[in-house]
């Protein structure tokens, strides 16, 4: 890779591994510009782009957005001088065929996957990481059944307010339900990437700043 030609990486995991926050630590050290489908499509949509359209056309038939619709939004955003030193990739590809895709697409402009970059999670404890997880209702802070609780039981410590609420999805069940489809939806693409020697993989269970830290090494290396 020349220094001119911007990097490409991917980060697997799946909800609640902490891909966001992460990639908001590798965008800010590193010039990179996170991309997930959801605000690309919005993004597309609102500039009224033609496949912004074209995906706007879809959305309000109530049918899913195609993968060519999504390459071609992709194609448009990787032109825009923000990601002139590269990107992350956040929730897509999500099948071979979309990886196969977006191969194709950066072979047009000579990039290529630099890294794709496994957030690696333990299923029991990301159940009761996920699913201990509540907020106040009147400032938003963030608690936790097991390693954050308020000072006062009921009371948040920020604002004092005593309400208390919790997502819906955010229950034993569902998440262990959610982590099950990713594991199935992802192995596929876990073993293309491997394929393509570009597959790294790190444990996303323990500091956070421990993870970024060998996030950094890793996205160090691939962009050199």
């Amino acid at each position: 890779m020349t220094a001119a030609t911007p990097a490409v990486l991917i980060l697997l995991g799946p909800p609640g591994a902490g891909k966001g926050t992460q990639a908001r630590v590798l965008e800010e050290k590193f010039g990179l510009v996170q991309l997930s489908t959801g605000d690309l499509l919005r993004a597309a949509v609102a500039a009224g782009t033609e496949a912004g359209l074209a995906a706007k056309a879809v959305m309000e038939a109530g049918e899913l957005v195609s993968d060519e619709i999504v390459i071609n939004i992709l194609r448009d955003r990787l032109a825009e001088d923000d990601c002139a030193k590269g990107v992350i990739l956040d929730g897509f590809p999500r099948t071979t065929v979309q990886a196969e895709a977006l191969d194709t697409l950066l072979a047009e402009s000579g990039q290529k996957i630099n890294a794709a970059i496994s957030l690696e999670v333990d299923d029991a404890a990301m159940v009761t990481r996920i699913s201990g997880r509540y907020t106040c209702a009147g400032c938003g802070e963030g608690y936790h059944d097991s390693f954050k609780q308020p000072a006062k039981d009921g009371v948040c410590d920020k604002c004092g307010g005593t309400e208390m609420k919790r997502r819906a999805d955010d229950n034993a069940e569902t998440v262990a339900s959610r982590l099950e489809a990713y594991h199935a939806q992802t192995a596929p693409l876990i073993a293309y990437y491997d394929d393509q020697k570009v597959l790294q993989g790190i444990n996303a269970m323990g500091d956070i700043d421990a993870i970024a830290n060998a996030l950094a090494e890793i996205v160090e290396k691939a962009m050199s």
